[in-house]
């Protein structure tokens, strides 16, 4: 009997710790449960006839959560969504473009305060009509869209004849004064090439895609990863159906330059590292992209008051979104979340209070704004309600 006594303190630790580890591991399971309802919302979706198929990733700290494909990739030869599946990731390829800028700060190759005519001398003659500006376009007002450049994102021929068109654009408004979505990562492209001597895609694959190993990230597709696109949708004339869209995000029989506004192909896994890289404060697996002041400054509203965005309750920060007053679609969102979302309903988003990565990869168009869609709802709302606060 008193050996037992000697023994209780210890016995009654070990209890305690049991329970603990049954508390941490029921906690998971509830967690992973939660995040298993994502993929049945997703079926619903596509059972609607409102997308294809999707691809959704949850990871947290560093860590992959979640990742599972459903329905189809190309409905009319059955060819089913998978996690590699390619997209045409649209405007999500801003905040890559402006992380290329961002570097080149880094290197003192420029500044986001230089006038933009200092790199491309056509920007010295912007107008407003026949008015001279009361001050020149920085870089800045175009990696937060309040250079009053409007109208079309569209690169035809190169980046070089593209910057030269977009300065002959009569601007709509005084840069710095309003926020208008604009082509003016485009003209990012542009001065990257100028200050770099390489050509945008190039320095992109050099000191962005090819560090983090995303292998997967490409404006020119090759034949294997043709292979895995996902077809783009629409709704079709008795609004019951979904049919392919006759302008594909990819065309291989028509050359198109890269695209700084909204060019890029990619997967789930390769957009997880590079925002996992922002997360982490510009680096990761010891590979530094870009430093830890251009991250912060990236992720900092630039816009002060104004009214920015496609939803409610945002600023825009240097090539991002960011979350300043959660509501409606972003209601489950910390303050301080920072993301993009693309024309064709694909959605990226770091909620830095959290830690928390969230990947939407659909493909389809008209039906509506997609940066604020039931889709995105539903995905966000079911995997912040799996995971543990």
């Amino acid at each position: 009997m008193r050996c037992f006594a000697r023994q209780l303190p210890h016995i009654l630790i070990l209890v305690g710790c049991l329970a603990l580890i049954s508390r941490s591991t029921a906690g998971e399971d509830v967690s992973e449960q939660g995040l298993a309802k994502i993929a049945p919302r997703m079926r619903e979706f596509v059972d609607a006839r409102q997308i294809s198929g999707a691809v959704t990733l949850v990871a947290r700290r560093g860590k992959i959560l979640y990742q599972e494909a459903v329905g189809e990739a190309d409905i009319a030869t059955h060819r089913p969504m998978t996690k590699d599946t390619l997209f045409g990731i649209a405007s999500m390829t801003k905040p890559i473009t402006a992380t290329a800028i961002m570097i080149l700060q880094d290197e003192k190759k420029l500044s986001i305060d230089d006038l933009v005519s200092k790199y491309i001398p056509q920007f010295k003659d912007a107008r407003i009509g026949d008015v001279p500006l009361t001050r020149e376009i920085t870089i800045r007002d175009l990696l937060t869209h309040t250079s009053g450049l409007t109208g079309s994102q569209a690169v035809n021929e190169s980046l070089e004849k593209n910057a030269g068109e977009l300065a002959r654009r009569p601007l709509k408004f005084e840069p710095g004064t309003k926020w208008e979505y604009s082509p003016g990562l485009n003209v990012c492209g542009r001065i990257i090439e100028v200050v770099s001597g390489q050509t945008y895609e190039s320095f992109l694959e050099q000191r962005i895609f090819s560090p983090l190993k995303m292998t997967d990230t490409t404006f020119r597709p090759t034949d294997e990863q043709l292979k895995r696109i996902a077809l783009l949708y629409m709704p079709g004339e008795d609004k019951k159906s979904i049919v392919a869209a006759k302008g594909q995000p990819f065309d291989g029989a028509v050359a198109r330059p890269p695209g700084p506004s909204g060019g890029l192909f990619s997967t789930a896994a390769d957009l997880f590292r590079f925002y996992q890289m922002v997360l982490n404060g510009g680096e990761l697996d010891r590979h530094r992209i870009v430093s830890k002041e251009a991250i912060q400054q990236m992720i900092t509203v630039q816009t002060g008051d104004l009214q920015t965005g496609f939803t409610p309750g945002n600023g825009w920060g240097l090539g991002w979104c960011i979350v300043r007053d959660p509501q409606g679609v972003t209601k489950m969102l910390s303050r301080g979340t920072y993301g993009h979302g693309g024309a064709w309903g694909t959605q990226g988003w770091i909620d830095p209070k959290t830690e928390t990565i969230f990947v939407l990869l659909i493909q389809r168009k008209d039906f509506g704004n997609s940066d604020a869609s039931d889709v995105r709802g539903a995905f966000q709302q079911l995997a912040v309600d799996a995971l543990e606060k």
